[in-house]
């Protein structure tokens, strides 16, 4: 499965890391993704959802 959240798709960007003397090194930035129990498709599974999602609401929790 590849690092991306299951609603929006969001996944790894690659960039530059810069010291103080403004070397640059390659380095990824990763979205902080969390599983969780959500409804996709109208089915409950669990999926990796990053944490946008979840504050804005976009993950919808399963109703007990």
């Amino acid at each position: 499965m590849a690092f991306k959240c299951s609603i929006c798709e969001k996944g790894p960007v690659a960039g530059f890391s810069y010291s103080h003397s403004n070397r640059g090194t390659k380095r990824i930035f990763r979205p902080n993704l969390q599983r969780q129990k959500v409804v996709l498709d109208g089915r409950t599974r669990t999926a990796y959802v990053c944490t946008d999602c979840i504050k804005s609401g976009r993950a919808v929790r399963p109703v007990r």
